[in-house]
């Protein structure tokens, strides 16, 4: 006989994730008494505490924090097994957590978004952008049944494919020294050296990828400023603030009004690509599926 149930699971999670049972009955539709009584059986049926309690804030002990990616994966499996045998489950919304990165999120995923709507109108999106990394924990610890990020690393735990290629551009304002000088020819290694940088923060699969494709040929740089946007580095350097290293699916409007300009360089050519991420071995409900077809169907031959 078991001595848990989903329910108890679910109200496990919640209080774990939120810290207290007050804030955790909200998460799962329960009174507060109706929590805490549902934690309180699964505890009894399992024979150990599983948080340690101080005041009003509930914490994870050593045995919750083992327990928590269990159940979490308990419970995915659980609405797995809904969505793909509900006897509706053609007609039912389906509720999809997608974490992506911020320049996929901004630029690319709108129109995934759009012929998902148009194919598969029974599935909604809920969107959490964050950097590369955030995603990448947001997809092991369950949060996120799926992730775009980018870049194409090794993530433990998860599986990468890669989706989109990108190409990353040096971009300044028309009127920056180094724009006016890359006028003449293309700007070599010296000057971007001494060039004062825009980049994103550590952590970010930009930053990362930028590293990765320009320190090899300066071997140093000058950082003047770290944005946690894309979009805003962007916007600073068309004020002259700097030089950066940009997606051009981000700046190409900026490039096409004239605020920004790609830089010449002598550097060879860089890209990158988009991945679609998601937990190892991680079986794909039929609303992923039809996800990860339209994020196909917006993808270049």
């Amino acid at each position: 006989m078991l001595h848990l149930t989903l329910r108890q699971l679910e109200v496990f999670c919640a209080v774990a994730q939120s810290g207290s049972t007050v804030a955790a009955a909200e998460v799962v539709a329960l009174s507060q008494s109706a929590t805490s009584a549902a934690l309180q059986q699964l505890e009894l049926g399992l024979g150990v505490a599983l948080f340690e309690r101080g005041g009003k804030r509930l914490a994870l002990n050593d045995v919750g924090r083992v327990m928590l990616p269990q159940a979490l994966s308990l419970l995915e499996q659980a609405r797995n097994l809904e969505q793909a045998f509900s006897g509706h489950a053609a007609n039912v919304p389906v509720r999809l957590r997608v974490a992506a990165s911020t320049t996929i999120g901004t630029y690319a995923l709108p129109q995934v978004l759009a012929v998902l709507a148009r194919s598969h109108p029974q599935v909604q999106v809920d969107l959490q952008v964050a950097n590369t990394r955030e995603v990448a924990q947001a997809v092991q610890t369950l949060e996120a049944d799926m992730g775009l990020i980018e870049g194409a690393g090794h993530w433990l735990g998860l599986d990468v494919e890669p989706w989109l290629r990108d190409e990353l551009v040096i971009v300044a304002a028309p009127d920056h020294p180094v724009a006016v000088q890359a006028r003449d020819k293309p700007v070599g290694v010296g000057t971007l050296r001494k060039a004062p940088w825009l980049l994103r923060e550590p952590g970010s699969g930009t930053r990362e990828v930028v590293e990765h494709a320009l320190l090899p040929h300066l071997k140093q740089w000058s950082v003047s400023s770290t944005m946690a946007s894309s979009e805003a580095i962007a916007r600073c350097v068309a004020q002259g603030l700097g030089i950066s290293c940009l997606s051009y699916v981000l700046v190409e409007a900026l490039v096409k009004s004239g605020s920004l300009v790609i830089v010449p360089t002598t550097l060879p050519r860089m890209w990158r690509h988009f991945s679609i991420v998601q937990r190892a071995g991680k079986w794909r409900s039929p609303a992923l599926q039809a996800f990860v077809r339209a994020c196909q169907d917006v993808a270049p031959p």
